[in-house]
């Protein structure tokens, strides 16, 4: 039976995982440095920025279940959460623009530049006891360093720890799908004729080690390179293209994989108020098929587009503090097409349109609201002898997110946020992958809320 629930929750751990993107497992303030940092310490030539937040809130379903009830599903009874979140951060940088300035005024070009940074959020569960178990602790460690920039040539570091706290279907705490994330990169920087073009070569390599579940353990290596061209002061044609390397150290289901992205596009401001990032171009999965020509690849046009409309002209164009904290505010409606990874037929289809809104006026009050819907889009599954045992099918997702902070001081706020996701879904799949359990099965049904008030401390 352990077998089973580890199968099956495979299903539901992707979903968890797939229907935001990766800096949305931190809490709102951390995603961005301009919400989540004061003016900070200065230690010599280096500014220090620690934080703290204590939340409380809800979670209707923590481990992901269905509601609905049948012979057979593996994956229902609902368990909502209480939850204490407590979350600590802390930021070491040298000297930002603001602080670092020689004769006349000018800013100094730093010759490196460093950023760490790490945060840890501990969460208390109340409830049923299988609720009460799933206490734990999640964090991110990360650090950069660029050498010569704003020079014809220049370099870059960078080195992330995610540890990921993800709960399986079963509510069994020895069966979660938590994991280490371990990421390395480099890159070198080419920027002639004062910046007009700039061009990144590089590298990373990815290490994802999950706990109970070895199976799903990988490692990634990446080429990539991008460039920006400036045309105009605020606008530019860019490119990106990515070759990665998969491979899973102890295969079951999944196939190794060396999928290839490539992207043409411009972004800019368009008028003082409006700008657009549009880009377009193919993405190919080239899975590993060992000889099976039912191994599905997923080969298609992928797409990124958001038109962004500011408030009050954009930044650069503001004369004064409050003029520019309330031209960071803006609307925002966007598109995404793209695959990603997939626990149960290595990866999934994704097209997904959004709204966002950003209101922060006087430094004071943060207002941030987004909302999501979009299509995954699941190729045949195949079982582990490599027949079909689902045949391709698509579900619908939305998500929505409402985040919003007042500071009473430059370095205490109060916030509140919510959030709802849902899988609306018709379809169950297996829960034994490799077809030597019958009569089980997941429903890929599901619904979630969020909810959590709080406080935090910040410099």
């Amino acid at each position: 039976m352990k077998n089973t629930y580890v199968k099956a929750s495979a299903a539901l751990f992707l979903f968890a995982s797939a229907i935001a993107a990766p800096n949305a497992r931190a809490q709102e303030w951390l995603k961005d440095r301009k919400y989540s940092e004061g003016a900070g310490w200065r230690a010599g030539n280096f500014e220090l920025h620690p934080g703290i937040a204590v939340e409380g809130g809800y979670d209707s379903n923590w481990f992901f279940r269905t509601n609905k009830t049948g012979t057979g599903i593996v994956n229902g009874n609902v368990l909502p959460a209480g939850l204490l979140r407590v979350t600590p951060s802390f930021a070491l940088s040298t000297l930002g623009p603001q602080r670092r300035t020689g004769t006349e005024g000018e800013v100094d070009l730093p010759s490196v530049n460093f950023r760490a940074g790490a945060s840890a959020t501990y969460r208390e569960f109340f409830g049923a006891q299988e609720i009460r178990d799933q206490r734990n602790v999640g964090g991110n460690v990360n650090m950069k360093l660029e050498f010569a920039p704003g020079r014809p040539v220049g370099g870059e570091l960078g080195a992330i720890y995610n540890r990921v706290v993800r709960p399986s279907s079963s509510g069994d705490p020895n069966l979660a799908f938590n994991r280490n994330e371990i990421t390395g990169s480099g890159a070198v920087v080419f920027a002639p004729g004062g910046g007009l073009l700039d061009w990144r070569v590089g590298y990373q390599a990815r290490a994802e080690l999950f706990d109970d579940t070895a199976q799903y353990n990988s490692l990634t290596h990446e080429a990539f390179t991008k460039g920006r061209w400036r045309f105009r002061p605020r606008t530019a044609f860019i490119y990106d293209a990515t070759g990665r390397f998969t491979t899973y150290l102890s295969p079951i289901l999944l196939r190794n994989s060396t999928p290839f992205r490539t992207r043409l596009g411009m972004t800019g401001l368009i008028t003082p108020r409006f700008a657009l990032t549009a880009m377009a171009g193919w993405g190919s999965s080239f899975i590993d098929t060992g000889g099976n020509a039912a191994v599905p690849q997923y080969d298609s046009v992928i797409a990124e587009a958001e038109l962004r409309w500011f408030l009050s002209g954009s930044p650069a164009s503001q004369e004064n503090a409050s003029e520019a904290s309330l031209a960071v505010s803006y609307l925002a409606l966007g598109y995404n097409r793209d695959f990603q990874p997939s626990l149960i037929s290595n990866f999934v289809g994704i097209d997904r349109g959004f709204a966002k809104f950003v209101f922060f006026f006087g430094g004071k009050a943060l207002i941030s609201a987004e909302v999501g819907v979009g299509t995954a889009k699941y190729p045949d599954i195949l079982g582990s002898s490599g027949g079909v045992i689902k045949p391709s099918f698509t579900d619908i997702r939305a998500d929505a997110t409402l985040y919003s902070e007042y500071r009473f001081s430059d370095s205490f706020a109060i916030n509140a946020t919510g959030k709802f996701t849902g899988n609306f879904s018709k379809n169950q799949i297996p829960a034994d992958l490799t077809g030597t359990i019958s009569n089980t099965l997941v429903d890929m049904n599901w619904r979630r809320i969020e909810a959590f008030l709080g406080v935090r401390w910040f410099l």
